[in-house]
């Protein structure tokens, strides 16, 4: 059984973290996001990525801790490369990508929701980063990506203290873009993920590098850097179909090109 399974549904990409009871993550199956999320990238078809659960209850509990038991440092530091390189992949996916929370998202299981674009919570979600209480730390981005989105104030919280959120706290906060019903959000964020057709998705990838620039990137560098950007797009095609579909009234057909 493959610890990931992947489906394709319109422009969009489905990943399914599937590795009963609680979709924690391996060594094995760090790799294979990493690879999986590398292939999408070269799929000119694929324009937004899901990832979530199987099962009803969770999301993903996070690291399989069997792996940390015998206190290995060398395992230890093989491990976190692996969480590193597999969510800096997705964070740089050139699409959108969306998380659909179904359930518990625990520590990396948060993190890779962290690594994502937008997050959708089913109302009984519940989301922490609780890795202090085993004696270790976020590793995989949470404290960086999760203090980028709620401030420094709830990352403590939830870090420090190891305060767990219900997913109406999660919106509230701004962790969460949207909460919905019990058994609803994969159709939610695949209602989301075909929004992105409609967008070019060479613009989708410049808008992208440029939010996600902004968070260690001084305004004074941004600003041109946007301006260089929306100037290379006029070397794309479908800059020039964007603009010939507008004024001729009808739905531009993208080549992502």
């Amino acid at each position: 059984m493959s610890p990931l399974i992947v489906e394709t549904i319109g422009h969009s990409a489905v990943i399914t973290m599937n590795h009963p009871p609680a979709n924690t993550w391996t060594l094995a199956s760090l790799q294979l996001l990493r690879d999986t999320i590398d292939k999408l990238n070269q799929d000119r078809h694929i324009r937004a990525l899901v990832i979530t659960g199987a099962g009803a209850k969770f999301f993903s509990a996070g690291a399989d801790l069997n792996q940390f038991a015998a206190a290995d440092k060398g395992h230890a530091a093989t491990v976190a490369a692996a969480f590193g390189a597999a969510f800096e992949m997705l964070s740089a996916f050139r699409g959108v990508s969306i998380a659909a929370i179904n359930g518990y998202a625990m520590g990396g299981g948060l993190e890779v929701a962290l690594a994502c674009d937008i997050r959708l919570a089913e109302e009984q979600a519940q989301l922490a980063l609780p890795e202090a209480s085993v004696g270790l730390l976020p590793c995989a981005g949470g404290t960086q990506n999760l203090t980028a989105l709620v401030g420094e104030g709830w990352a403590k919280r939830m870090i420090l203290c190891g305060e767990r959120l219900n997913a109406a706290t999660a919106l509230t906060i701004g962790l969460v873009e949207e909460v919905v019903a019990t058994g609803t959000v994969l159709q939610h964020a695949l209602a989301l993920a075909a929004k992105v057709a409609n967008q070019s998705p060479a613009s989708v990838r410049a808008c992208k590098q440029l939010i996600q620039s902004g968070r260690n990137m001084p305004r004074n560098q941004a600003l041109p850097m946007e301006r260089e950007l929306f100037v290379a797009l006029f070397d794309t095609e479908d800059q020039q179909e964007g603009v010939k579909a507008f004024l001729e009234k009808r739905s531009a057909h993208w080549r992502n090109a």
